[in-house]
C-alpha cells in the first residue's frame, strides 16, 4: 500500500551504536497493533548516517522502511531530527507517529508534535478500540490507573513506555517491506554534539545478583538505606539498588539505579523497599524471577506485578524480619 493510497501510522527507529534498540521492536509491535485497528499503512524511518543495514532488518520484518542519512545524522541531535523529521513525514502522510518513551524519544517527539501541528502524548503503555475509536492508555495516579485518551487532531505524535510492548517476531511467511533511501542534511542549528561521556559502568554485583533489593522514595530518609543493605546482607549474591528518584536525590549513585535509564535486572529475588512501581523503574525489573514488594500504600501500582504483597511501614518490617533471621535455627 503507498503512502498516496492511505494514511499510516509511522515508527521512529532509536538506533544505538549504530545498531536497532531493542525498543525500535517493541515500538513495530505496538504498530502492528494499530494499523489493522485503524486501516493504517505501516511505514518505519531510520535516521543516521549510514543506516542501510539497520534500515533492511525493518524492513526484511514487514515495514515499509525510509532511510534518512547524511553525515549531519551521525550523532543524535534532537534539533536536526526534529527538522529531518518534519520535512520527510508529511510524505508518507502519517496518522500516528511513534516514538520511544527514552530520552532520546523525550527528546524530539513534543517539538517535532509543535511543527507538525500534531497532538503529542506520552507514556503510552496500553492501545485499545473502543466504538471505533482508538484509544491510547497511560499510567494516572502515581501508576494506580490508567488513563485512556483518543486523539483530536487528525495527527499524533506518541511516545511509548519500553517494555510495554512485547516485540514480536516476523511471520513465517512475512513478506518484506520496500526500502527507500533518502539523502538528509539538517541545517546548522544552535545545538551542536560535544562528544559523548560515558556513564560509570553499572556494577558487576547489580547486574549478576541472584537478588536485588530496591530502595525508592518511599524509604523515607536517606538513613533508612542501612536498613535496606542489612536486609541485603541476609542473601548471599545479593545487591542494593534504588530507583531513580533516589539517585537524582543523591541517596544512591546513578550506578544502582534501576529502570528505563538505569540498570535491566532479572534476579531470582526482587525486594521492592518503598517502591511505587511507576513503569520507568518495573521496566527494568519485571523479568525477576520472585518479587516482593514492601509499601504502605495499599494501593501501590507495584503490587500489581509482585508475587508478594506486604502492607507494612518497612521501618518496622525490615527490622522484625531481620529479628526473625538472627533467632532463626541454622
Amino acid at each position: 500500500m503507498s503512502p498516496d493510497s492511505a494514511r499510516s501510522v509511522v515508527v521512529v527507529a532509536e538506533l544505538r551504536q549504530g545498531e536497532l534498540a531493542p525498543v525500535t521492536w517493541e515500538l513495530l509491535a505496538c504498530a502492528r497493533r494499530i494499523a489493522p485497528a485503524a486501516g493504517l499503512a505501516l511505514y518505519a524511518v531510520v535516521l543516521g548516517q549510514a543506516v542501510q543495514e539497520a534500515a533492511g532488518r525493518l524492513a526484511a520484518a514487514g515495514a515499509a522502511v525510509t532511510a534518512l542519512q547524511g553525515p549531519g545524522l551521525a550523532l543524535y541531535n534532537g534539533q536536526a531530527w526534529r527538522e529531518v523529521l518534519a520535512q520527510a513525514l508529511p510524505s508518507l502522510r502519517p496518522a500516528i507517529v511513534l516514538a520511544a518513551h527514552t530520552t532520546q524519544g523525550l527528546d524530539f517527539a513534543p517539538g517535532l508534535a509543535v511543527r507538525l501541528g500534531a497532538a503529542c502524548l506520552t507514556g503510552v503503555e496500553r492501545v485499545a478500540v473502543q466504538d471505533g475509536r482508538l484509544l491510547f492508555g497511560r499510567p494516572a495516579w502515581h501508576s494506580k490507573a490508567v488513563a485512556q485518551y483518543a486523539a483530536a487532531a487528525p495527527l499524533s505524535v506518541l511516545t511509548v513506555q519500553p517494555g510495554a510492548f512485547a516485540a514480536e517476531a516476523p511471520a513465517a511467511d512475512q513478506a518484506a517491506g520496500s526500502l527507500e533511501v533518502r539523502p538528509a542534511a539538517p541545517l546548522a542549528g544552535s545545538v551542536r554534539f560535544l562528544g559523548l561521556r560515558r556513564a560509570a559502568e553499572q556494577s558487576a554485583d547489580l547486574t549478576q545478583a541472584q537478588v536485588v533489593v530496591a530502595a525508592g522514595r518511599g524509604i523515607g530518609k536517606p538513613e533508612n538505606l542501612a536498613l535496606v543493605q542489612r536486609l541485603a546482607a541476609c542473601f548471599s549474591s545479593a545487591a542494593v539498588a534504588g530507583s531513580r528518584p533516589v539517585c537524582d536525590a543523591g541517596w544512591l549513585d546513578y550506578s544502582r539505579q534501576v529502570g528505563i535509564t538505569g540498570a535491566t535486572v532479572s534476579p531470582q529475588l526482587y525486594i521492592a523497599c518503598g517502591i511505587s512501581g511507576a513503569r520507568q523503574h518495573t521496566a527494568g525489573m519485571q523479568g525477576a524471577g520472585f518479587i516482593v514488594a514492601i509499601s504502605l500504600d495499599p494501593q501501590a501500582a507495584i503490587f500489581n506485578l509482585a508475587d508478594l504483597c506486604i502492607v507494612e511501614d518497612l521501618t518496622l518490617f525490615i527490622p522484625a524480619f531481620l529479628a526473625e533471621c538472627t533467632s532463626a535455627p541454622a
